[in-house]
């Protein structure tokens, strides 16, 4: 089995630059590189970008560019996806232990088991999965377009749907399909607290409740329009209302206040008195490592060829099916 190391991040002595934005841009040109950024990024990192989008967005923009360097501020998937896409690229990700929970969630030996007891599903799944994942499936899919890969899909075909129950249990509602759902899920949008959303409502009569599809029912139940990160950044901006409870990673919320600096955003709050709200892998990348992964070019992301080639197929199904 393929398992990619994700050494700790090593604290350096190595001088850093007074001016790191300047740095960056200075090592942009110089590597012919672009920086691709996920909304749950740090404001500094979404800042620096070059593109700034959610996953579906980050890999038609990697799949498009010509940049000879791809840095990817995201969690190690994201980074996966690019290098699948780019081969002959170098693609660095700031920190390697920028994992995901939901990734985590599905190991490829018991998915590969659960996957043989259904031998005439075809599989999609959700694009926070493993290089692995991607390669035993026949669609990748993102939050933004899973309902319209689904509804693809012959109504006689079998679907298992991987690695998010809560995703695909809202796909399953949405297009009316049986699906066989993976039981993963992400540790952000599993924690937000239904009894807290509530109290905020009350709070707040004035605001609307919006949410991502990887939240747990009962937070979905609550809100007014449920999307993936750049479509509830959308729904803020072409909504009348002022005042959002946004339950999601809230890094989110940086874009929207630049967007829409009128309005106020309130981030839905976890369970416990905590910051689980925000997701710790995505967290790991820094601005320093940033430009120092662009400096020393390493950590770069290497997968086997075989795993590349197997896991690019679903990969370019997607992009075709959301045209």
């Amino acid at each position: 089995m393929f398992v990619t190391a994700r050494p700790q991040f090593k604290p350096t002595t190595e001088q850093l630059p007074d001016d790191l934005f300047a740095a960056i841009n200075e090592l942009k040109r110089e590597l012919n590189a672009i920086v691709l950024a996920h909304y749950y990024q740090d404001p500094d990192i979404q800042d620096i970008a070059d593109y700034l989008g959610d996953s579906l967005g980050l890999s038609q923009q990697a799949a498009a560019t010509n940049a000879e360097v791809i840095v990817f501020a995201g969690v190690h998937f994201m980074a996966e996806t690019a290098k699948i896409l780019n081969p002959d690229k170098l693609v660095l990700l700031p920190d390697l232990n920028a994992g995901c929970s939901l990734a985590d969630s599905c190991p490829p030996d018991e998915f590969a088991a659960f996957k043989a007891v259904h031998p005439d599903h075809i599989v999609i799944s959700y694009i926070n999965c493993s290089a692995e994942i991607k390669a035993m499936s026949d669609i990748i899919c993102t939050s933004s377009n899973a309902v319209k890969i689904v509804n693809q899909i012959p109504k006689d075909t079998p679907i298992i749907f991987a690695p998010d129950r809560n995703l695909g249990r809202y796909v399953s509602e949405q297009t009316g399909r049986e699906l066989v759902l993976w039981q993963g899920s992400c540790i952000v949008h599993e924690t937000f607290s239904e009894k807290k959303i509530v109290q905020l409502k009350i709070e707040h009569p004035e605001a609307e409740i919006i949410a991502h599809p990887e939240c747990e029912p009962p937070v979905l139940r609550h809100a007014s329009y449920i999307g993936s990160t750049t479509a509830l950044l959308n729904y803020c901006l072409a909504s009348d209302r002022q005042t959002f409870i946004v339950a999601t990673e809230p890094g989110i919320i940086h874009q929207m206040q630049k967007a829409a600096p009128h309005k106020h955003f309130i981030p839905a709050p976890a369970t416990n008195n905590c910051a689980c709200n925000e997701c710790p892998h995505m967290r790991l990348n820094t601005l320093e490592k940033l430009y120092l992964a662009m400096k020393n070019k390493t950590p770069a992301i290497e997968l086997p060829e075989h795993i590349r080639i197997a896991a690019l197929r679903p990969i370019q199904r997607m992009l075709e099916l959301s045209v």
